[in-house]
């Protein structure tokens, strides 16, 4: 039971770089309030962008563990780990595909992983939003 857990929690230190990566990634991309910032349009836009990269980041990190359960022969196949990952991950858990007992553990560390990398893009995401919305109020003072 130790080694698995060892397992989880390098799945869990895998999912905290490639969050912390992307996150990074995206104060470059959408970081850079436009020069447009004073048009709803455009500051809608960068939220948009700005959440669809975010999802896609949760995406990576629900594969990430769909895979590593699938080689790990906890699931029966690919398309179960996914689906059991993506559920498990977003703490939906129907129950309806579980883990062998030797597993469940496991799970219970991807859960743990899902609530704090959604957390820390939920805090992101409002971060960003009062920088945009802030970059919008200096240009509203320059007018």
């Amino acid at each position: 039971m130790l080694a698995r857990l060892l397992l989880a929690w390098a799945m869990m230190a895998g999912c905290v770089a490639i969050h912390a990566a992307g996150l990074v990634l995206a104060m470059q991309w959408f970081g850079r309030p436009a020069a447009a910032a004073d048009r709803f349009w455009s500051r809608t836009m960068v939220f948009v962008r700005l959440a669809g990269w975010i999802v896609a980041l949760h995406l990576v990190e629900i594969a990430a563990w769909a895979m590593f359960l699938a080689v790990q022969r906890a699931l029966p196949d690919l398309q179960s780990a996914f689906y059991f990952s993506g559920v498990t991950y977003t703490t939906t858990g129907y129950g309806d595909v579980v883990l062998p007992p030797e597993w469940r553990l496991v799970g219970a560390v991807e859960a743990l992983t899902g609530i704090l990398m959604c957390g820390w893009s939920t805090g992101f995401f409002f971060a960003a939003f009062g920088r945009v919305l802030g970059a919008a109020a200096v240009v509203e003072r320059q007018r």
